[in-house]
């Protein structure tokens, strides 16, 4: 599933080819993702102009002068700007045809993502109303991982991927963070000690922001906006590398299930 990286590369990749540009018409071709593409979207965003490109969590807002289109991209989708000429491809199923000569293009194999539309405040939007805070914003410091961990029998692990807690922590990224911080992850969140917090906070800035700096993380059909993959890959430490050596102590890596979803860590370092 893309992360928040690799959302932050999409929106940075194709915010300078739709921002003022005007919507000339849209073309669905399926609308059944996640949620049904909305049937009024092509009437609404027919002549409208796109004002900026934004992020929250891992949602990306194209606000225009009519409203905001949300887009999610689910476990497998992406979003790709090029030539309005271009024939549709299988799982080609939404398509922003700009002026200018150019579309913006919805592909989405497991049908997980969405596209929606809203006249309202898109922050208020249930999607988004009750997200925790943006992980490289000054809301995020080992203080509010500390307040929020307070009497949380959860793992550490589970914890840091509540979107609630902080959002677009996913899996790769939360592993990362905990072996940056020499924390367990299966360890209890109420049990993490106000300086860990603060080592954690630290490390989820720095490896959300490294792998921002390179591209995002490949994983099954991910790539960037041109096209290419992403280079954060070879800098993971734990994250699917079991049996190989932890890169601080040397011990094998291991992996458990965390909340249902698969931990890697160094036994020997993180405790």
């Amino acid at each position: 599933m893309p992360e928040l990286p690799e959302v932050e590369t999409t929106r940075r990749g194709v915010r300078p080819h739709v921002e003022g540009r005007r919507i000339e018409r849209v073309v669905v071709r399926d609308g059944r993702l996640r949620w049904p593409v909305p049937r009024s979207l092509v009437r609404e965003l027919a002549g409208a102009t796109i004002r900026c490109v934004e992020r929250r969590a891992k949602y990306l807002l194209f606000r225009t002068d009519r409203g905001t289109v949300i887009a999610h991209l689910g476990m497998s989708g992406s979003l790709r700007v090029v030539p309005a000429a271009t024939p549709p491809r299988t799982h080609d199923h939404v398509d922003l045809v700009l002026d200018g000569g150019q579309l913006l293009r919805l592909r989405d194999p497991r049908r997980f993502g969405c596209l929606l539309f809203t006249r309202g405040d898109p922050l208020a939007h249930p999607l988004l109303k009750d997200l925790g805070p943006e992980p490289l914003s000054s809301e995020f410091d080992g203080g509010h991982l500390f307040r929020r961990a307070r009497g949380r029998t959860a793992a550490v692990k589970s914890f840091l991927m509540d979107a609630s807690t902080v959002v677009g922590v996913g899996n790769i990224y939360a592993s990362e963070s905990l072996w940056r911080a020499a924390i367990a992850p299966r360890r209890r969140a109420g049990r993490v000690t106000r300086l860990q917090c603060d080592a954690l906070a630290a490390a989820v800035k720095k490896v959300l922001s490294e792998a921002i700096e390179v591209g995002g993380t490949t994983l099954r059909d991910f790539q960037k906006v041109d096209g290419e993959p992403g280079r954060f890959n070879p800098s993971l430490a734990v994250y699917d590398r079991t049996g190989r050596p932890c890169p601080r102590c040397g011990a094998p890596i291991r992996s458990a299930r965390v909340g249902q979803r698969s931990a890697f860590f160094c036994s020997r370092c993180q405790k």
